[in-house]
């Protein structure tokens, strides 16, 4: 019995003495730890054109997009991915088109949760980067072969209509309208410096008294001020 409670004292001291375990770091030089998922979304901002991808509330690549045009506009909220799909076969209207350089959709498709939409390629690349579509995001086919690779299915969607302060934050201010460039005053005073000097002798001789014109022709009233000047400083 004395051993077995000197035992449970030994124990019990040794308890005291070992410091607690320190909890375990959620993050490591940036990067969270294996096993701790990455919240991961999309962000399209319809009036940028330009498609962001975002993990841990951080953009990791912004890529410009063609959106849905006036008529077919892309849908605005809050989505989610459920279809990916390498090499679609497109179906619309009756019409089916096999994987292939004319394939409307490209090399991948990302369905959304908004049924009848998706992120895909598109056999048109000069459309990106315009409204243009009809409601889907389309991308080119690096952009979204790379981006493919990065998302999955479950990833949020969120398709933002006008800009607000996420957008902002996510693809920069909005760019000031450009200003047209104002002339120097330099290039005016040398256009009318080139301007034909008018020949004095068409200008009678009694509408000149001290300087001032005195007596025009009605022809002579519709002489541009320019050579009227031109003529008096010749006569001077």
């Amino acid at each position: 019995m004395a051993a077995g409670m000197a035992v449970f004292l030994a124990t019990q001291a040794l308890g005291q003495s070992v410091a607690a375990p320190q909890p375990v770091q959620a993050v490591a030089n940036g990067q969270a730890p294996a096993g701790v998922p990455v919240k991961r979304m999309i962000v399209v901002s319809l009036e940028d054109r330009k498609l962001a991808l975002v993990e841990d509330g951080q953009v990791k690549k912004v890529y410009p997009v063609a959106v849905g045009k006036p008529s077919t506009p892309s849908p605005v909220g809050t989505f989610t991915i459920e279809r990916r799909v390498v090499n679609p076969t497109y179906h619309h209207n009756g019409r089916t088109v096999l994987p292939g350089p004319g394939n409307p959709v490209g090399t991948r498709w990302m369905g959304l949760s908004k049924r009848g939409y998706g992120i895909h390629g598109t056999n048109e690349p000069n459309s990106i980067g315009k409204a243009v579509s009809h409601g889907c995001i389309r991308m080119s086919k690096a952009d979204l072969e790379e981006i493919y690779e990065l998302v999955a299915e479950g990833d949020t969607v969120e398709l933002v209509g006008e800009r607000n302060d996420e957008t902002a934050r996510l693809f920069g201010p909005e760019p000031s309208p450009a200003t047209p460039a104002l002339q120097p005053v330099s290039t005016i005073v040398a256009s009318a410096a080139t301007m034909p000097a008018a020949n004095p002798a068409a200008v009678p001789a009694q509408s000149l008294a001290g300087g001032l014109v005195s007596d025009v022709t009605s022809a002579e009233k519709t002489m541009p001020a320019l050579t009227v000047i031109a003529a008096l400083t010749a006569l001077r």
